[in-house]
């Protein structure tokens, strides 16, 4: 599966701002979907994912209650929607997928085997 994140920009914190991820197939129920992020100098984190048969949602702490994660099956695409975005937001962000992933693995950016070419998202205060 090839992946392709798109959207991303600059915005001013408070902001909403929606990412896209777009897969070259479709793809099986059993696949998780998954935004990361890597901001300059640090390690790519967690941001949200989600189970492609729409079972579960997972959050990192950090923007729980700001951004969504979601999909559209029939248009192969994922998304992640963010609001009241803040300067600590900036970074890089990336989709990924992975078949068969289990929950304790689901934060984790190794268990992931397809990646898109990350978008950034620049937050300004």
């Amino acid at each position: 599966v090839q992946l392709q994140a798109s959207g991303g920009g600059l915005v001013q914190a408070g902001d909403s701002l929606r990412l896209s991820c777009a897969a070259s197939r479709r793809t099986s129920s059993n696949y998780a979907l998954a935004w990361f992020r890597q901001a300059p100098g640090k390690e790519r984190e967690f941001v949200a994912a989600l189970r492609w048969n729409g079972g579960s949602t997972y959050y990192a702490d950090s923007v729980t209650g700001r951004f969504i994660i979601s999909r559209d099956i029939v248009k192969n695409m994922g998304y992640l929607q963010m609001n009241s975005l803040r300067p600590e937001d900036t970074a890089v962000y990336y989709c990924a997928m992975a078949p068969r992933i289990i929950l304790s693995s689901i934060r984790i950016p190794s268990a992931y085997d397809y990646w898109g070419q990350g978008t950034l998202v620049t937050v300004s205060s």
